[in-house]
Parts: structure tokens; sequence; C-alpha cells
């Protein structure tokens, strides 16, 4: 391994991935979460027609391949003569994306939640919707906060999929700079290495924020 092109790579895949990588895995998952949320109150309604929009969002978003889904927006909408710059096509995919799967891990945590919690925002006077906001939500977070955690560390690795569109991220970096040098598979173990920092950091940080919500179950 050439340890000085190791070296020489690291600060620019760092910067690929603290300019690339991970303002596009926030950003995608802000948008997603807030997607999810509506999808799982979709899901839950009792309108079977609001249920079922819901349940096909889901359904299309799972049985898809994330792949599949960045290559329509990017290289398939400009064909309904709509054009999506790379940026904003990886942002939609992801969010997309995440709204799909984290949808179901709201759903099922709003679940979870006993009938009790509901029919005692009803005693106090609470309305449905307020039962929801002030009661079960809250509670539902916390149940939620492990599997959500684990969609967006899948989510840090999924970036790397944007490089196939034009994306300059990390992966787009490590690819750019194996073609210059020929060296593919140092430049590739460096930025797999890099990803691996990314995630254990943040695996770090979610055990933190499981220990303290602990304190209030």
């Amino acid at each position: 391994m050439d340890w000085q092109l190791v070296a020489d790579s690291f600060w620019p895949l760092l910067r690929g991935g603290l300019t690339g990588t991970i303002p596009l895995t926030l950003i995608s998952f802000a948008i997603g979460l807030v997607l999810a949320v509506v999808v799982a109150l979709l899901r839950l309604a009792s309108n079977p027609v609001v249920s079922w929009i819901g349940r096909a969002y889901v359904s299309v978003i799972r049985g898809t391949p994330l792949l599949v889904q960045l290559f329509v927006i990017f290289y398939g909408l400009p064909s309904l003569g709509i054009v999506v710059d790379p940026w904003p096509s990886a942002i939609i995919a992801f969010s997309l994306n995440v709204g799909g799967y984290a949808a179901e891990v709201i759903r099922a945590a709003i679940l979870s939640i006993p009938k009790g919690q509901w029919e005692a925002g009803y005693v106090v006077g609470m309305s449905h919707a307020r039962t929801l906001r002030r009661i079960v939500l809250p509670q539902a977070a916390r149940v939620s906060v492990p599997p959500l955690s684990n969609t967006f560390i899948s989510l840090v690795k999924d970036t790397s999929l944007a490089s196939l569109i034009l994306v300059t991220e990390m992966f787009r970096k490590a690819q750019e700079i194996a073609s210059f040098t020929s060296e593919f598979m140092t430049l590739y173990l460096e930025a797999a290495a890099i990803y691996w920092v990314f995630c254990t950091v943040l695996s770090f940080g979610q055990d933190r924020i499981e220990k303290k919500l602990e304190q209030y179950v």
C-alpha cells in the first residue's frame, strides 16, 4: 500500500465527507423524518383510502432498490421534461427512502404506546390530535430512537450511491483520485476506513442517547 498516497489523499477525502457526505445525510434524514411522521399517521388513519395511500407509499419505497429510485429521479425525470440537478436529486431520493423505512418504525412505536395513555388524554379533555402530540408522540419518539439511529447510520453509507449521479461526496472524491493515480484498492480502502470512523462515532452517540433516555422509562 502506498502510504504517502494515503496521507496525501486523506484531507481531500475527509473534506468530501464533511462537505458532502455529512450534509447530504443530515438534510435527507431531517426531511425524511418529517415525511415518515406524516406517512405513519396516514397508515394509522381510520379512513381506508388515506391509510391505503400511506401503505402504498411504504410498499413502493421498501419494494424497490434505492439505486433505482435515485436513477429514476436523476435520469428518468428528464424524459418527462423535469430536470433536477445532482444534489437535489440525491436529497429527494434519500429523503423519500428514509421516509418509507422510518414511517414503519414510527408507526410501530405509536402502536406500542398503551391505550391507557390515549384514554388519560381524553379524560383530561384533550382532543385526539392533542393527545397524539402531547402524550403519545413524545413516548413514541423515545421508543423509536434505536431503530431510527440505525437508519441514520445506514444513510451515511448509502450516500456513496450519490457518486453515480455526479454528486461530489467522499466516495466520489476517492473515485476521482483513484482514476488519476490508478491506486483503486488504496483509495477505496481509505474511503471505507473513513466511513467506518464516521459510523463508529455515530454508534457511540447512539449509545449515549439511548442511555440518557433510559432514565425516563
